[in-house]
């Protein structure tokens, strides 16, 4: 192998060898040279024994990226770590092996699947919750950080992953489930963050991490909703949905939204319930699960006489039965939509009924104890303040259904006036 100092002038005139690949070596530092490639590709390398015997030869970096004085530098610092029997070469395998942020989610998503993660009520969490989280690594975060080690993540990195979620540099057409547009923002960035520093903590509790490496990261506040209807456009909502149901809406939709503006209850809730989970004699709704866990929720007369409306389809459980398949019908927010359009109302979710339900409650003088409790977030310690909840729930739960019967049933007069 040829030998001769290595300098700039001497590396730029070394020509490409005929063969596979030559090794200048340096006579200034002993195991430092230079590989050229066929190819004309000139890296510099170093080559040692470890403390086994078994000889190494590591890449430092390419002529062109590296100077040759950087490149020797780099080189005495790698023996300077044989002599204290290290081994370089292993250590950068070992960073290499480290697992992507892409891999660490991957084997959560599995691992939470399975039951065997815990969520802060110390049970699994639910395929509710892990469908959003999954949302969110599949949409925003591996398509920023997925090639990351993850133990090198900083929060400089994650938050920075933050800022860009939230400027919509992910922004993209969702491809399935509730369509749209995934475009970001504030409040779907903090919440990437927080599914992320959940990851890197359970890895933590697991053993797949040393420490936390990014504990700390400051999470962006999401844009409080606090829309809800006014009196008058829930009168224009009722009379829209009477004009869409004589023009052939479908009613299972319908059922649905009335229920949710008559309950205060979530999409998802309302949509899932099944047959079984109605007492209607008792003025009730036993949901198996919820995002507060199984839950007693109070129902009023006006809502049980929408549920009781619809007509049963056989070997299917569900009060809101799907025209395909055995599972629940699920596009209530598209007729939402068309139903705001018709009523000129803008800026309206399923979240903002439930809102609204909270509100009108509000307006009756209930406090905010009794709806928290009306609308499933009351804690034990909520419900432990009443003697006779129950009661009071389902009297403040009928009167709130009334009020918002009423204004639906005007809205509705409108249309029949109209067809008389």
């Amino acid at each position: 192998m040829p030998t001769a100092k290595l300098t700039k002038r001497a590396v730029d005139a070394l020509p490409p060898p005929k063969t596979k690949h030559v090794i200048h070596w340096d006579t200034e530092v002993k195991r430092f040279g230079l590989r050229i490639m066929a190819s004309g590709i000139k890296t510099f390398v170093v080559q040692y024994r470890t403390a086994e015997g078994v000889k190494r030869r590591m890449n430092l970096g390419r002529f062109g990226v590296l100077t040759v004085e950087n490149a020797r530098d780099l080189a005495k610092l790698k023996l300077a770590e044989v002599i204290v029997g290290e081994d370089p070469a292993d250590k950068v395998r070992q960073v290499r092996k480290g697992m992507t942020v892409s891999e660490m989610c991957d084997w959560y998503l599995g691992e939470a699947r399975a039951g065997n993660i815990l969520g802060r009520k110390n049970v699994p969490i639910k395929s509710s919750s892990l469908d959003m989280d999954e949302s969110r690594i599949r949409t925003h975060i591996i398509p920023l950080l997925g090639n990351r080690i993850a133990k090198h993540l900083t929060i400089a990195i994650v938050e920075q992953m933050q800022t860009d979620v939230k400027n919509g540099r992910t922004a993209k057409p969702r491809t399935g489930g509730r369509g749209g547009k995934a475009t970001g923002g504030p409040g779907v960035a903090g919440r990437c963050v927080g599914t992320l520093q959940a990851i890197l903590g359970h890895a933590k509790h697991k053993g797949l991490l040393e420490t936390h490496p990014t504990l700390g990261a400051k999470k962006l506040a999401g844009k409080k909703r606090t829309r809800r209807l006014s009196s008058a456009e829930i009168e224009m909502l009722g009379k829209a949905m009477a004009y869409a149901e004589a023009s052939g809406e479908n009613p299972v939709a319908l059922g649905v939204l009335r229920t949710l503006l008559l309950t205060g209850y979530r999409r998802q809730e309302a949509q899932a319930m099944h047959r079984s989970w109605l007492h209607a004699d008792r003025g009730y709704v036993a949901f198996p699960d919820t995002k507060g866990g199984a839950q007693i929720r109070a129902i009023g007369p006006a809502a049980i006489r929408v549920l009781e409306g619809h007509t049963e389809i056989a070997d299917n459980l569900h009060l809101f039965p799907s025209a395909v398949g055995n599972g629940p019908y699920t596009a209530v927010s598209d007729c939402l939509k068309r139903a705001c359009a018709l009523a000129g109302v803008k800026g309206v979710t399923p979240h903002t009924l439930r809102h609204t339900f909270g509100s009108v409650a509000g307006d009756l003088g209930f406090s905010e104890l009794t709806i928290r409790a009306m609308l499933g977030h009351a804690s034990q310690n909520v419900t432990q303040d009443y003697v006779h909840i129950d009661e009071a729930l389902k009297l403040a739960v009928e009167r709130t259904s009334n009020r918002i019967e009423e204004l639906l049933k005007r809205g509705a007069a409108m249309v029949h006036q109209m067809a008389a």
